[in-house]
Parts: structure tokens; sequence; C-alpha cells
């Protein structure tokens, strides 16, 4: 295998390999705990290599080791999530999604597709006696879904004998042939949030008689979000954005039921382990003021990522030995939440943000929508990137 820089690079036909495994993927997005075609193609191939992947327990997800044990040097493991969005592919290009109303709007097929690259390789490398540290690959299952299926993973025993952990996300904000790296907080902490308003309703004309169930929820979703902003330290970043509000069916009748649902987001972990306290505080004292009976159901989600300072050196190493220094830029920390961060409760590592948009492309493209499409270099990029940094560790 030719060598750069001391780094493997892709063969021409691993390449196009790889960007027709990601096109297959993204022609055949499964939700969730669904991926169970998903989780057959990554384990095919990787067992075509001559490696001994095993399913998770759940039916979806897939860990693979590479190397032997080695009481002396703990593995590497390399993460990927599998699952797709429930929204629109909008895109016309010849891999849309073939599924309506799913598509993969967050790159996770591009994920799956680099560390199966990256173990291809980095087999090749351990049967030439060549790999310094034992690897795992864990393709996890349900990240979409909070509090995450990376859970499952860890319960599964996917750690077990890991002494580090990486992982790439991509960014549309970033250009292809570039990661963006940040040491500590990198993501959000992120959870949901459901209000349910209830009182005996009655004619408009005479609210004072009845419980305002509209004013009550108006009030609910403007003072909750402000009442936060005072009551906790601005750095923080504790906010509350609501995605649904919902009451009511006639104009002159004051309703018995309102819902409010939204996300909870915040910056800092030691906030978000007070926010549900602190939340619940200020809920109550708005309802009562409006005499509405209110049940809250406020669901923990994920903390935020914590990327741990030698992790993120080495994956600024290695991508600096294989593309050079001028392909690693400093990233903002996102109010995006992600489930990574469940791993780095219990081992060091780091998620970098990887440059999916064309170079030379100036229009502002976000996740989670169905456009949302890379710039297929970037697979060749991220592969490069891990497996010099199993090289380096």
């Amino acid at each position: 295998m030719p060598l750069a820089a001391g780094v493997p690079v892709l063969t021409p036909e691993l390449r196009a390999a790889l960007v027709a495994f990601r096109r297959d993927l993204h022609r055949h997005p499964e939700l969730g705990r669904q991926e169970f075609r998903t989780t057959e193609q990554v384990r095919a191939r990787l067992a075509e290599a001559g490696l001994s992947p095993r399913v998770l327990p759940n039916g979806t997800g897939v860990v693979c080791d590479i190397g032997p044990d080695d009481p002396d040097r703990p593995r590497l493991a390399l993460r990927a999530d599998l699952d797709a969005l429930p929204v629109p592919d909008t895109k016309t290009v010849s891999y849309r999604s073939t599924v309506e109303g799913r598509a993969h709007a967050c790159g996770h097929d591009v994920h799956t597709t680099i560390v199966l690259g990256a173990g291809l390789v980095l087999a090749r490398l351990a049967e030439q006696g060549r790999l310094p540290r034992p690897v795992r690959l864990v393709f996890q299952a349900a990240e979409e879904i909070m509090p995450g299926g990376a859970l499952d993973a860890v319960k599964a025993g996917v750690l077990k004998g890991v002494g580090r952990i990486l992982a790439v996300h991509c960014d549309p904000k970033v250009d292809a042939g570039r990661i963006g790296l940040r040491q500590g907080p990198i993501t959000s902490a992120a959870d949901k949030l459901k209000l349910t308003l209830d009182g005996p309703g009655g004619h408009s004309a005479r609210p004072h008689l009845t419980t305002d169930l509209v004013m009550a929820a108006a009030k609910l979703a403007t003072e909750l979000p402000a009442a936060l902003t005072r009551r906790v330290d601005p750095r923080s970043g504790l906010s509350i954005v609501w995605g649904r509000i919902e009451s009511g069916h006639a104009a002159n009748v004051i309703p018995q039921h309102a819902e409010l649902e939204g996300t909870v987001r915040c910056l800092d972990l030691a906030a978000w382990h007070d926010a549900p306290d602190l939340v619940h505080e200020v809920i109550d004292q708005v309802a009562s003021i409006y005499r509405a009976k209110c049940e809250i159901t406020y669901q923990r989600g994920v903390p935020p990522v914590v990327n741990e300072a030698t992790s993120v050196e080495l994956l600024r190493e290695a991508m600096t030995e294989r593309f050079g220094a001028h392909t690693v830029e400093d990233t903002e920390q996102s109010l995006g939440g992600e489930d990574f961060s469940w791993y780095l409760e219990h081992v060091p590592g780091a998620l970098a943000r990887l440059g999916v948009r064309p170079p030379g492309d100036t229009a502002k493209r976000d996740l989670h929508q169905g456009g949302f499409d890379v710039d297929e270099s970037a697979i060749e990029v991220g592969v490069e990137l891990f497996t010099a940094a199993a090289l380096l560790s």
C-alpha cells in the first residue's frame, strides 16, 4: 500500500468502493433501532475482509476488533452512528433516498463509511504487523433517539478494554479536506421538555371565571426561557426553545387543554445536572399564577461532549501528519446534542468536525435538512485521519 507522510493512503479501488458503499446507505436510510439492513451491510463487508464483526444484542449495531488484545496497550475505539432521520430527501441525485420521508440528513452514512474504511485499512496493517495498538470499530444504532444508542452500546460492553475513543461528525460549514477541533465542550447537552396544561375551560367572554389556558401557555412559552437567563450563570448557555405549542379549536372558547414541547440545551455540564430542578421550579411558579394544572415531562437527553486534551492533540497530529497543519482549524461549541458524550463518561476521547462543504461553495447549509449532502472527498479524509491516529496512538 503506498505511503504519504508515513500514513497509508487509499487506493483508487478502495476509494471508489467506499463512495459506492456510502451511496448505497444513502439510498436505504433506516431510523434508530431499525438499522437492520445497514447493520448487515457493515457486518458483511467486515467479514469479507477476514474480520470477525459481532452484531450488538438489540440486533442493530456492530462491534469489530482488529488485532489481538494487548494487556499493556488498551484498544483505540473508532465510533460511527448508523441511523437516519425522519425527513424527506429533497436532493436530485442518483443516490437519493428510496424510502419515503427518510433521509441521511445528518451524515451518519458518511461516518459509517469512514469507520468501515479505516477498519479495512487497519486490518491490512495488522496483517503486516504494522499496527502498534489494537483497534475496535463501534457502529452504534439510534444516535438520533434520546438518550441515544450509545448507552445501549456501552451496556453491551463495547468499551471493555478500550483506552480512548475517537469520532467525527460532518460539518457543512467546514470545507472538505479540513477538520475542526476544540478542547473541552464541543457540543451542548440536549433534553426534551413537554408541558401539559389542564383547566375547566369556558367562554372567552368570561376568562375571570375559569382558567385561561391559552394565556397560561403563552406566559410559560415566553417567561420560562426569560426567567432561566436570570437564574443561572449566562456562560452556561442554558436555554429553552419551543418546537410545538397547541391549544384550542374555536376563537370564542377557552380550551380545557394545552401542550408545549421543546428542547432544553446547556453548554455547561454542571448547569445541565441542575437544570431539571430549576425548570420545574420556574414552571410551577408561573402556572400557579393562572391556576393552571400543569404536568411536566422532563426527558433527559445527552450531556455535552467534552473533548479530552490528549485525544484532541492526537487528532491534530494525525491530520497534520497526513494533510498538513493548515487543514486543522479551531471550531466553536455547538448547541447541538451528540450521544458520543456517553462514551466520554467512561473513557477519554474526542469528536472532530469533519469538513464536507465543497471548497468554494459559499451557500449556507445546515444539518437535518432534506437537501443535505457532502463532498465525498471527505470520506477519504476521514479514513486517513483515523488511520493516522491509530498509527500514532
